[in-house]
């Protein structure tokens, strides 16, 4: 990681642990303390049970996706593999606009295949799981539209239209960038070149790429694309397959509700988790703090009469710890050995 980067990873977690500063001292750290030191650890447990479970119907997702591009791995090592990838997203800036690059070089490194091979794989996971994510979220506002007048909540009544907009934009814009791909592919050319050549050139035993080959790299992204969108059977599994990660994720956060005495509707759950992983978009890494921020904001605003900030926030921390420093915790070690491995191949 270069100095840069490195700067702006401390940033990144320095505005995190300051966002959750502020989000303690409004709703109070004594309150939540008190409330997460009474959870039930039994439950805890199957909160982090419920992270794996995600872990694992995304990580056989990319395996689907990697089967299609031709490149074989075990489910195993699909799942080890997607558990690095979200280690990166958790530990840089932007999340999954942050994490993808390193994801894909982990990808290339595992599989033995082309790095534009591992960057359109997790590219493509990254687009399919957003479909489930905000179908499931379109059920929860429905809900919600039958039990309370969202129009008397402003909170709830804009986290309708935000699910609403994006369910109608991001598609549109998917479909937009799909029929213009080939200009795109143009375009990125474009861009690349010289921006991978002056990079080359400042950094130490890393050759000058030529411009045929940055050309060749990036039609082999298109092209990877392309085969996924033309595989109906192999879309129809990864989205089956992610819809069931979004619904361990949900599960998780209505189990850490009961874990901390306060159980909520699981239609709650459908609404604000997809919601909520928006945040990670944030320069958080991970989207640490934003995400935990807008979480307890929806769930306040919720007619939920007993969950108040402090708990909100409680069940939020649970559901999060689980979520967030899981996959840090076994991706970084998968991450850690393949460099190692890698380090070692390259000294002999």
């Amino acid at each position: 990681m270069t100095g840069g980067k490195t700067q702006a990873t401390i940033l990144a977690f320095a505005a995190a642990v300051a966002v959750f500063a502020v989000l303690l001292a409004v709703v109070g750290v004594d309150d939540v303390l008190s409330v997460v030191a009474g959870a039930d650890l039994r439950l805890v447990g199957v909160v982090v049970l419920a992270t794996f479970g995600w872990l694992a119907a995304w990580g056989v997702a990319l395996r689907v996706v990697l089967d299609v591009l031709g490149v074989s791995v075990s489910p195993l090592q699909s799942v080890l593999v997607f558990a690095g990838a979200m280690f990166s997203n958790n530990v840089t800036p932007f999340g999954q606009a942050g994490g993808e690059p390193v994801t894909a070089l982990l990808i290339s490194r595992v599989a033995d295949t082309e790095y534009e091979r591992g960057l359109a794989a997790i590219a493509s996971i990254d687009t399919l799981n957003f479909v489930p994510s905000i179908t499931l979220a379109l059920f929860g506002v429905g809900y919600f539209a039958t039990e309370v007048a969202l129009g008397t909540n402003r909170n709830l009544a804009l986290a309708a239209v935000v699910v609403v907009a994006l369910a109608v934009a991001v598609p549109g814009l998917v479909y937009l960038a799909w029929t213009r791909r080939y200009r795109l592919e143009e375009r990125a050319v474009g861009l690349l070149i010289p921006l991978v050549r002056r990079v080359a050139r400042r950094v130490p035993r890393v050759p000058v790429p030529t411009e045929s080959g940055i050309e060749r790299r990036v039609d082999g992204f298109f092209r990877a694309i392309e085969r996924v969108a033309a595989d109906p059977r192999a879309l129809a599994a990864a989205l089956t397959l992610s819809t069931v990660g979004w619904g361990f994720q949900m599960l998780g956060l209505w189990l850490a509700f009961r874990a901390v005495g306060t159980p909520i509707p699981l239609s709650v759950a459908m609404v604000v988790v997809p919601i909520g992983a928006i945040a990670g978009v944030t320069p958080l890494p991970g989207g640490a703090g934003g995400i935990e921020s807008v979480l307890v904001v929806l769930l306040v605003a919720a007619p939920l009469a007993a969950v108040t900030q402090s708990v909100a926030l409680a069940g939020v921390v649970v559901f999060r710890a689980a979520v967030y420093w899981v996959p840090v915790l076994v991706g970084g070690a998968v991450t850690a050995v393949v460099g190692a491995r890698a380090g070692a191949f390259a000294r002999g």
